[in-house]
């Protein structure tokens, strides 16, 4: 996993169509019959949404994209003001690290800002002259040389890394059986520096069998020595043989992953560039397809046999549609070839809602008439390729403040998608179903307003809903009339001053009033009404439950009754109507594609590349469906997961956290040989592993597993020849060791669990006090007839203090398990038992008395049957509560600890107190604490350790950083999954957000090329969304406390924080 520096840029644009880059000469006409398109793309590189400005740019570029898109972030650029001049400092990998966009480290820079349309022309002239210099020398185009640059700087990232000491993100383990690929689970990529993408991209394209074999089985030209041509085609080559080994240790190697170094290099050293910029993450995807094109294409050529060459990567990622429209009143068709479909997010849904909109542009009414000037155009697929991949546009440029921000809307898509409406063939019916679809919205739009005023009914700022109000007319018509005002009513039972009102019955005060004369005042056993508003429920009985009207006669009450009654079921069935009626419609529309001709062209999602973070950085990943087990996996670089379409959803349908799929990539179902594995000729049998390879790539895996092979041998010898010297150690005589010292008074003995025996030590108080109180009150002074009182009167006695309610600090629970479980409807066997071992228990045996009753409890233990207690039962009831003696321990421990600030040792404490009590709240609501308690304090330690990190960062001094790093790395983000991985926990949610976001806020600040280093190497981690938790150190040794001490620890700890203010809490 990485860090990755990536953002749409101003000036460029990802070549998303085919054949459309023209000359000046050529390029008008191409222009007006394709304005639409110019616009919308225009839109989204610049973020402007006014159509006369756009209209305008590309008047005056005379149709050119390029120019056009100078123009505008020309005209509109932004001085950034001082606060936000830290924004605009640039992470460039080289040597002078950070470079001030309005620095002055290029003298030839031309300034944009200002009004000068000289200085614009120059500078554009510039660009085109060193553009068509650089082709002209090497045949590369910016775009290309643009990516170069990328992973020049990726490298040059990759191999500063290895000088390193501090430790790596990813690096690798000195146990090699750690790096050991398990059965056949696949094989993850290694991250190289700032190509994060690299991962998801090439574990997405190899998981596609056909497009595997393509790779595997190249072959390069037997002339590619005597080619005399540009880099260009001596760059396709290398890069291909790396590939292809590549792809090979991915299907063979015998380790958890491997490492792409060599192919980025590759790529790396076909270029070369002084200067240092990254292009948008989809364009490197796409210029990728575009170099596997070139190399298939330079094979192609030499085996064609007097045809057209055929190229695979055409064939597999390549289709066309065919744009029909008119502009300025003159109809055109035109077809054009589509690599990466690009979709905008924003104000949609679903996939389906951007499709449609991607495939009408402008005003479409114009083509179905012979006479009108509006301009307008569909699009419509002719030819699907097999491997259709629609680019989401999660990314638009900000031009208010003059910077890239990403769209993090939620948009939902199908697993199966169904493409038949967007085919030329169905163009007629799909007008059809639209026109209709459009008359339903319609229609729609006017039931749900017709409906809002059902809802919503009133004429002020507040609204009910119209059955309600004419429920409540009806309640206040109903009500029994009063006959005085409730002011009056008021000023004639106010009390006079000094003196305490009498209470007054309810049927005085309805048959006569609430005068206070009528009520003599000096009775004694009248007495002052205390209403308590937060533990009274009850309304006063001497108040009316509801106002009520004065004067209603009963002719004029079964008049408006029956008025009432009529209009409310008129507009209840009006309401169900309306609703029926919009769920009909809502139903329609879902099911218009829906039938037989609507759904022959199926598509099966293959791969969903996932972005996390903000539109200047980031982290990439994949799912990708595994088609032959029928499930879905995640590839987080080196790790390689099983997973689920939920946590699909979570992570790609966007609106949750930051993370969103940018990439959706689809095949074609009904084409199996996609997904289809090899079988041998001879004998029908799949091929899997090795034996898919060919011999070179065969003989080329075998030697790296031979040599991780190697690694595990020397491994295993170095650990046998360690063991051997400590034997050998272990034999030679030594000297006694001193004794340990004593434990001095005070200190606690550390235990790794109470055992039952000593807890019951504790009771031995409760036990001889109930002794005592059976010898007062029973007459048969017999052992038996004593022990039965004693049991009864010890039940009674932590039944009352069960079912009373106290407060936190006092848990009756801590004193006694039948108390916990009593609460917890534990069987009555357990309890009875749980009774017999605590009268039976060897600490009575202090004087003859209480001997004779133990003894007699231990013979009624030796009389119960194995069938009248089942013994494990008994047992999980004791073990759940030494599980909770423990619990509180933890938490009681870590709060004394969060309280004295010392929060690295809280920490450990209160996260094994939440794990440990969500187990038991499991198995039910008082087996447990309270929840949201520790909840709380496990949430406000790791914010302050957060903040406690970040301070020793920001300090610089090299070891205060490698601390905050430290505690970063071994405390806060081995916790984060735990606060993730409960997604109704919002609170927990927000607090990992807020720490990200604090360290994420130091991307865009300028700071030394050491702690640049280190923040790199350290987000990925902290940006890694998996909710997977990792394991913890051994839970912390708990002191051995009494019963009594631990309950008068527990209520000091408790008592404490009701005095501290609950931070919401």
């Amino acid at each position: 996993m990485e860090w990755c520096w990536h953002g749409p840029q101003p000036g460029k644009h990802s070549c998303l169509f085919r054949n459309s880059l023209w000359s000046d000469s050529t390029y008008r006409p191409y222009y007006l019959q394709h304005q639409q398109t110019f616009l919308n793309q225009l839109r989204e590189i610049t973020g402007i949404n006014d159509i006369q400005v756009l209209q305008q740019a590309l008047k005056d570029s005379n149709g050119n994209l390029e120019l056009a898109v100078a123009f505008l972030t020309a005209k509109n650029a932004k001085v950034p003001q001082q606060e936000e001049a830290s924004y605009y400092q640039t992470a460039l990998p080289g040597n002078d690290r950070y470079i001030s966009v309005g620095s002055q480290a290029d003298t030839n820079v031309i300034d944009l800002t200002g009004d000068d349309k000289d200085d614009l022309q120059r500078a554009i002239a510039l660009s085109l002259e060193e553009s068509n210099r650089a082709f002209r020398e090497t045949g590369i185009t910016d775009e290309e040389q643009a990516i170069s640059r990328v992973l020049e700087a990726s490298i040059a990232e990759n191999k500063a890394s290895l000088k390193r000491t501090h430790p790596e993100v990813w690096s690798d383990s000195p146990n090699p059986y750690d790096r050991k690929r398990q059965d056949n689970c696949p094989v993850g990529l290694k991250n190289v520096g700032n190509t994060c993408w690299f991962s998801a991209v090439i574990q997405s394209l190899f998981n596609l069998l056909e497009f595997r074999r393509l790779v595997l089985n190249f072959n390069p030209p037997a002339n590619a020595q005597d080619l005399p041509r540009n880099q260009k085609e001596h760059r396709n080559l290398p890069f291909m043989r790396e590939l292809r080994y590549l792809f090979a240790l991915l299907v063979g190697s015998k380790r958890k992953y491997v490492d792409p170094s060599r192919a980025v290099e590759i790529l790396k050293d076909a270029f070369k560039s002084n200067d240092s910029q990254q292009q948008d993450v989809s364009e490197f995807t796409h210029k990728l397809l575009d170099w596997l094109e070139d190399a298939f294409q330079i094979k192609a050529e030499e085996e064609r046999d007097g045809e057209k060459p055929k190229n695979p990567m055409v064939e597999l990622f390549y289709g066309r549609f065919l744009a029909v429209g008119v502009l300025e009143g003159k109809k055109f068709e035109n077809t054009e070839m589509f690599g990466q479909y690009p979709l905008q997010v924003n104000g949609f849904k679903d996939l389906h809602e951007c499709l449609e909109a991607a495939m009408i542009e402008g005003e479409i009414e114009s083509l179905h008439s012979e006479n009108s000037a509006k301009s307008g155009q569909e699009h419509w697929f002719t030819e699907l390729p097999p491997v259709l991949t629609f680019e989401l546009s999660r990314f638009e440029f900000n031009q208010a403040l003059g910077r890239p921000e990403k769209i993090h809307n939620k948009l939902e898509f199908p697993p199966i998608l169904y493409l038949d409406r967007y085919m030329h063939k169905n163009r007629e019916l799909t007008r059809i179903k639209r026109d209709e679809i459009k008359r339903l919205k319609e229609y729609l739009t006017v039931l749900q307003q017709r409906l809002e005023r059902y809802l919503s009914y009133g004429s002020g700022p507040k609204r009910f809903p119209l059955v309600d109000v004419l429920q409540y007319a009806l309640e206040f018509a109903s009500s029994k009339p009063v006959c005085t005002s409730p002011v009056d009513d008021l000023g004639a039972s106010a009390p006079s001053s000094g003196t305490l009102p009498a209470q007054t019955s309810p049927s005085t005060v309805e048959q006569q009033g609430p005068s206070s004369s009528d009520v003599p005042s000096t009775s004694p056993v009248q007495r002052s009404v205390i209403h308590k508003p937060f533990t009274q429920s009850r309304i006063p009985p001497d108040l009316p439950m509801h106002p009520a009207p004065r004067h209603i006669t009963e002719e004029e009450l079964s008049v408006l009754e029956g008025c009432l009654h009529r209009w409310r079921t008129e507009v209840e069935n009006d309401t169900r109507d309306l609703q029926e009626s919009i769920s009909r419609i809502h139903r329609t529309i879902e099911l218009m594609y829906f039938d037989k001709t609507m759904i022959q062209v199926p598509y099966r999602l293959h791969a969903v590349l996932v972005h996390e973070g903000q539109a200047n950085a980031g982290h990439y990943w994949a799912y990708i469906y595994d088609h032959h087990q029928n499930r879905w996996m995640k590839y987080n670089d080196i790790s390689v997961t099983k997973s689920t379409w939920e946590e699909l959803e979570r992570d790609s349908f966007g609106g949750y956290r930051n993370a969103s799929a940018y990439c959706l990539m689809y095949i074609n179902d009904k084409e199996q040989y996609l997904i289809e594995e090899e079988f041998n000729k001879e004998t029908g049998q799949v091929l899997v592993g090795m034996d898919t390879l060919p011999s070179d790539l065969r003989d080329y895996v075998k030697e790296d597993n031979k040599r991780f092979e190697k690694e595990l041998e020397e491994w295993d010898a170095e650990l046998a020849q360690k063991a051997q010297q400590e034997k050998l150690l272990s034999q030679i005589p030594r000297a006694p060791a001193p004794s340990p010292a004593p434990v001095q008074a005070g200190e606690p003995e550390y235990l790794e669990q109470p055992s039952r025996t000593d807890l019951s030590k504790h009771l031995k108080e409760d036990s001889v006090q109930a002794i005592n109180k059976a010898l007062a009150e029973q007459e048969d002074r017999s052992p038996e007839a004593i022990m039965d009182t004693a049991i009864k009167l010890e039940y009674t006695r932590l039944l009352k203090l069960a079912q009373e309610d106290p407060p936190p600090e006092c848990d009756y629970r801590l004193r006694h398990a039948i108390v916990y479980f009593i609460q917890n409807q534990a069987p009555k066997k357990i309890i009875e038992r749980t009774l017999l071992e605590q009268f039976g228990d060897h600490n009575l045996s202090f004087d003859e008395r209480c001997r004779n009753i133990m003894k007699v409890a231990q013979a009624k233990l030796e009389m119960i049957k194995p069938d009248e207690v089942n013994m494990e039962e008994y047992e999980r009831w004791h073990q759940d509560y030494r599980n909770f003696r423990e619990t509180t321990m933890f938490l009681m421990v870590g709060l004394e600890f969060f309280q004295k600030k010392s929060y690295m040792e809280a920490l450990l404490y209160l996260i094994y107190a939440y794990q440990n009590n969500k187990e038991l709240l499991s198995k039910g609501p008082y087996r447990g604490h309270d929840e949201e308690l520790i909840s709380h304090y496990r949430r406000e330690c790791l914010l302050k350790l957060n903040e406690h990190a970040a301070a020793l960062f920001e300090s610089g001094d090299d070891q205060e950083v490698n601390n905050g790093l430290i505690i970063m790395n071994e405390l806060i983000v081995p916790c984060l999954p735990l606060l993730l991985v409960d997604e109704m926990e919002e609170k927990d949610i927000v607090a990992v957000e807020d720490m990200r976001n604090r360290w994420c806020s130091y991307l865009g600040q300028e700071m030394e090329p050491n702690l640049q280093e280190k923040l790199t190497d350290f987000l990925p981690k902290l940006l890694d969304c998996s909710t997977e938790i990792k394991g913890f150190n051994d839970p912390p040794k708990l002191p051995s406390y009494s019963t009594h001490e631990l309950c008068e620890r527990y209520a000091r700890i408790m008592l404490s924080l009701s005095r501290t203010p609950a931070d919401g809490r």
